[in-house]
C-alpha cells in the first residue's frame, strides 16, 4: 500500500472515524466501522453512557470526509494508521493522526490542476452517470471537478466519475482557496445546523463536536484553523476577553475549567449581543445560548479572531 507521487489515498465513504487505536472500538461501534458505515444507525445503537464513553475513554480522535486525502503510516490487519493533512494539529506537523479501517480508504490518481466542488448544502446526493445514487455527502466535502454546466458538476471520486447538482456545491480554485467570508457569514453557516446532535470527534453534518463545528464553519468561509480547540485557542488574533464590546460576530470563544484557569474544554462561535452558537456536549444539540449568568460566563478564558477587523 505504498503511496506514489502519482496516486493519493483518500476516504472512500461519506464519513469515517479516526480512532485512537483499533482496540478502542467496541461492539456497539459496528455500524461506524462497517465497510459502508452508517452514522445515523451507529448513533441510534448507542445509549447515552455509551455515547459519552467515546469521550471518557478517549476512543475517537476525529473524522474524515469523502475524498479527503490521507497519508498511510502503517497497515495492521484491517486497520491503517493514517495522517489527515487537511486537519492541522500539534499532534503531528503533517496533520491529524489516527486509525481508520482500510476498507474506508481507496487509492486514486492524484490531481493538481483542477478546481474543486465544495458541498455547500447540509448534505448532497452524489450520482453515478447512470443516475444511480452513490452516496450522501456531508457539508464541506471537497471533490476535484472534471466538467461543469449550469445544472450539474461532474467530479472525480473514489467511486469513479460521478456528478452533483450544481445548486448543492460551491466551485473553488482549490481546497485551500475557498473564498473568505465575514463573521456574519460564519454565523449564517452555523445557524443551519441548529438542533443537530453533538457527536464526540464529529467533523461532519451528521454530527459535530465543539471544535469540529468551529473548524468547519470557518473552513466554509475560507478560514483555516486547527482541528482541536486547544490549538485553535492560540491561533488567529487575540481579542480582550474582558471587553465584550470589542468582540465581533464570528470570533471564537474558548472556555476552561476552574473558572477559566484550568484545562481548556470547549469552544463556541460568538453570535453577537452576548450570545454564542455552539455544539455543547454529549446528549445536547447545537444551540444559541446567552453567556450572561451561565457557567460559560465564568469559564471564558480566551477570544480569538480569524476574520478581518470590521470597519465603521
Amino acid at each position: 500500500m505504498a503511496q506514489t507521487e502519482s496516486t493519493t489515498w483518500v476516504c472512500r465513504v461519506p464519513v469515517t472515524s479516526a480512532w485512537t487505536h483499533p482496540e478502542k472500538v467496541r461492539e456497539v461501534d459496528a455500524k461506524g466501522v462497517a465497510e459502508t458505515p452508517d452514522m445515523n444507525k451507529w448513533r441510534e445503537a448507542m445509549n447515552q453512557p455509551e455515547t459519552k464513553d467515546l469521550t471518557v475513554s478517549n476512543r475517537l480522535q476525529t473524522q474524515l470526509l469523502y475524498g479527503e486525502p490521507v497519508l498511510i503510516e502503517e497497515i495492521d490487519g484491517e486497520w491503517a494508521k493514517i495522517i489527515a493533512p487537511w486537519q492541522a494539529s500539534h499532534k503531528d506537523e503533517r496533520g491529524y493522526p489516527g486509525w481508520v479501517p482500510v476498507a474506508h480508504l481507496k487509492e486514486m490518481d492524484s490531481v493538481s490542476d483542477r478546481s474543486y466542488a465544495r458541498v455547500s448544502a447540509d448534505k448532497a446526493q452524489l450520482w453515478a452517470p447512470d443516475r444511480r445514487p452513490v452516496a450522501q455527502l456531508p457539508f464541506n466535502s471537497l471533490l476535484p471537478v472534471k466538467d461543469a454546466d449550469e445544472t450539474h458538476i461532474h467530479v472525480h471520486t473514489p467511486d469513479g466519475d460521478a456528478y452533483i447538482e450544481a445548486i448543492h456545491v460551491q466551485l473553488v480554485p482549490a481546497p485551500e482557496q475557498i473564498p473568505i467570508g465575514s463573521g456574519q457569514s460564519i454565523v449564517n453557516a452555523a445557524e443551519r445546523f441548529l438542533g443537530l446532535q453533538y457527536f464526540w470527534g464529529g467533523m461532519s453534518s451528521f454530527g459535530y463536536d465543539c471544535s469540529g463545528f468551529s473548524h468547519h464553519m470557518l473552513k466554509a468561509n475560507g478560514l483555516y484553523i486547527s482541528r482541536d480547540a486547544g490549538d485553535q485557542s492560540i491561533e488567529g488574533a487575540e481579542v480582550d476577553r474582558l471587553d465584550p464590546d470589542s468582540w465581533q460576530v464570528g470570533d471564537l470563544l474558548f472556555f476552561a475549567y476552574e473558572e477559566g484557569l484550568g484545562k481548556l474544554h470547549h469552544v463556541g462561535i460568538y453570535y453577537g449581543d452576548g450570545m454564542m452558537i455552539h455544539s455543547p456536549t454529549s446528549g445536547k444539540a447545537i444551540e444559541i445560548t446567552r453567556l450572561e449568568g451561565t457557567v460559560y460566563d465564568k469559564e471564558l478564558c480566551a477570544v480569538r479572531r480569524f476574520t478581518q477587523e470590521e470597519t465603521t
